[in-house]
């Protein structure tokens, strides 16, 4: 019964701790022309007999030649590509943020310029015996401000404020039978205007204050377990932002938990999970990383995430 004990312990460690012993190689001459802020790395790796395959993106947040941005479709929906061609080759375009594939209404908040382009879901209904409630989440994004300091907050948005609520400690679920509910109604919570020049959102939240800490139940995302195609964003104490992608498909994936071990591994202090499964991209230089999990390419997104070389 012991030696079972062991090999059951020795199993799980060796599970929790493989993905820190990933053979990352900078791959920077693959995708030239770049910035010297900018380095780009890959892993190539078989787990558990199935191939692993990510690239991670590393951005000096503090250098005043690159620009930090998004761009929405404006009620349509573009390959990464194609956002890549019409906003004049920027050297990083990666997909962010939630949408409805109905409407090609982004469902997260995004900020370009200063201004809020794109809110969060508002409500989202109950089922079953709740079905008459509605309830308000908030839900993770990352923001940079003007002096180019990066924050991951949970966020909260209303129609009638064109400005963000951010909560610092924890997200807040709120439920309401009839009416939306009003901010300062949460009396007892903590939160502040979320002043960014550039933000954009997803969900959960993977790593908060250096240590791993995934919000999905909190955030009402419930799909974490599955291994898939992910896209996440975080950033180091040094002022590094981090941009991770993982290959699905007949890759081996990651789940969320897998996911933020791997941007603990590299040195996040706060990350967020961007989105997942075929919208999972990233291009640098116009150059692919991951190969898409859809089998005819790239995604058509309403939002993406840029870097820009001024």
């Amino acid at each position: 019964m012991f030696r079972l004990f062991l090999f059951l312990l020795a199993f799980f460690f060796s599970y929790l701790f493989s993905y820190s012993q990933l053979h990352w190689q900078k791959v920077d001459s693959l995708y030239q022309p770049l910035s010297l802020s900018i380095h780009i790395y890959r892993v190539k790796d078989s787990l558990k007999g199935k191939p692993f395959i990510a690239y991670y993106l590393s951005a000096k947040l503090k250098d005043k030649r690159l620009l930090f941005t998004a761009q929405t479709g404006n009620g349509h929906r573009y390959t990464p590509l194609q956002y890549y061609q019409q906003e004049q080759f920027p050297s990083v375009v990666v997909n962010c943020a939630f949408f409805s594939v109905v409407t090609n209404e982004n469902l997260s908040v995004i900020i370009k310029n200063g201004k809020l382009v794109s809110r969060n879901i508002t409500s989202l209904k109950g089922i079953g015996k709740d079905s008459a409630i509605f309830y308000y989440v908030t839900r993770s994004a990352i923001g940079i401000d003007k002096k180019r300091n990066a924050d991951v907050s949970w966020t909260f948005t209303t129609l009638s404020k064109r400005r963000v609520y951010a909560f610092e400690n924890g997200p807040v679920i709120t439920k309401n039978e009839y009416t939306h509910p009003d901010i300062f109604d949460l009396k007892d919570v903590d939160w502040k205007w979320w002043k960014m020049q550039t933000a954009v959102g997803g969900g959960p939240t993977l790593i908060h204050d250096g240590e791993i800490r995934i919000t999905n139940k909190e955030e009402e995302i419930f799909s974490g377990e599955e291994k898939l195609a992910r896209t996440a964003i975080g950033y180091t104490k040094d002022n590094r932002l981090i941009i991770l992608v993982i290959q699905g498909g007949n890759a081996e994936g990651a789940s969320f938990e897998q996911e933020a071990k791997i941007l603990k591994d590299l040195g996040c202090y706060e990350a967020l999970n961007l989105g997942g499964g075929k919208n999972s991209c990233m291009l640098v230089d116009g150059k692919e990383t991951v190969t898409p999990s859809e089998k005819t390419g790239e995604t058509e997104l309403p939002a993406v995430f840029m870097i820009k070389s001024q």
